[in-house]
């Protein structure tokens, strides 16, 4: 049960792998299809459940899971660091805010490239209060996919 069954430097390549590509698929995706978490977080817990869930099905060694999970909380460690020293790392990680209203208008292209329609934005509007486009001043599609309003009144 404790004894390892797979070459740990296979484990160890294969959580590389599978961390850097959920961070390359989710770069690709609209932001706003992440939801609520930012990007890093969810690579992290998806990886962290698949690796945990191999540990108790997949392999029949816990050892093998657990350096797996050790590998992906070493990766997200170094991810975070060098994000926060080198904002270069940071934003080819992460998306940048991208405007989807300026001045009470909607900025159709950067609407387009998130899939956001023009109801999923005035549902948002009238969630924040806003009754009227024109009530705002800048709406911002952020790295996490939330969307934030900045009113005309300030």
């Amino acid at each position: 049960m404790l004894q390892l069954e797979t070459p740990i430097l296979e484990l160890v390549l294969r959580a590389a792998l599978l961390f850097a590509l959920f961070m390359v698929l989710l770069r690709i995706v609209p932001r706003r299809s992440v939801g609520e978490l930012a990007s890093m977080d969810l690579v992290f817990l998806l990886l962290i459940t698949n690796a945990a869930s191999n540990s108790l099905g997949e392999f029949s060694s816990l050892t093998d899971g657990t350096v797996q999970i050790l590998t992906f909380f070493g990766l997200n460690y170094l991810t975070n660091q060098l994000s926060y020293r080198f904002p270069a790392i940071e934003r080819l990680l992460e998306h940048s805010p991208l405007p989807v209203v300026q001045n009470g208008r909607m900025l159709r292209r950067n609407m387009r490239k998130e899939a956001l329609t023009e109801e999923e934005l005035m549902a948002s509007l009238r969630k924040e209060g806003i009754g009227d486009l024109i009530q705002v001043r800048k709406a911002v599609v952020e790295s996490d996919g939330r969307l934030s309003f900045i009113r005309e009144d300030g």
